[in-house]
């Protein structure tokens, strides 16, 4: 149950700060579009945990474990760069430099362009769209732990009680985080990184 808890708190690390990014622009998240977010990301990395049970039938568990931790290192490390590329560009001027990019690239460096039609409320399409970019952790982090001795029925239950815990924590609390100047995204890479390594 302990792995299962970490391994939660992990993935809740990103959906807390981009609720955090959310309020502190002023974009409201409904409870439904929360639930839509908490939903796609637990169901995303169930799914992963068990296609990864089925890939490790086929290939060697140690090729397992190291394409696993390599794919989580890589997202880690490209999250902390976002971090850095973030620190670097004025926020405020962010959305502007990003107009006419395509909007995977806008959602990888600015959380906030989730809301296309900038009605400052993340409508459940739109929450749909930011939860599917942001389980690219998740299904790493699933396929990369799935033939370990952790439940994906737990792991997703667990994942789904901690994002909800993280969007409210992160909605009630993003201003004073935004007001703070500091983009904090590096910590959910660097906990990625950490995990890759402990359970290569």
């Amino acid at each position: 149950m302990l792995r299962e808890i970490i391994l939660s708190v992990i993935i809740s690390v990103d959906i807390l700060l981009a609720a955090a990014s959310f309020s502190g622009s002023g974009i409201r998240i409904p409870l439904f579009s929360a639930a839509v977010i908490d939903l796609i990301c637990s169901a995303v990395l169930y799914v992963s945990m068990t296609f990864s049970r089925l890939i490790v039938r086929v290939l060697p568990l140690r090729v397992c474990r190291i394409s696993g931790a390599a794919m989580l290192i890589a997202i880690g490390a490209a999250t902390i760069v976002k971090s850095l590329v973030r620190h670097m560009a004025d926020r405020g001027r962010l959305s502007e430099r990003l107009r006419g990019s395509p909007l995977a690239v806008k959602l990888f460096l600015d959380d906030t362009a989730a809301d296309a039609d900038h009605s400052k409320v993340l409508t459940s399409g739109e929450a749909a769209v930011i939860a599917l970019a942001s389980s690219v952790d998740c299904a790493a982090t699933g396929l990369s732990c799935g033939y370990d001795d952790i439940s994906a029925v737990t792991a997703s239950a667990v994942t789904f009680l901690c994002g909800a815990f993280a969007l409210m924590l992160g909605a009630f609390a993003g201003r004073k985080i935004s007001s703070a100047g500091h983009d904090l995204s590096w910590v959910g890479g660097l906990l990625l990184i950490i995990f890759a390594v402990s359970t290569a």
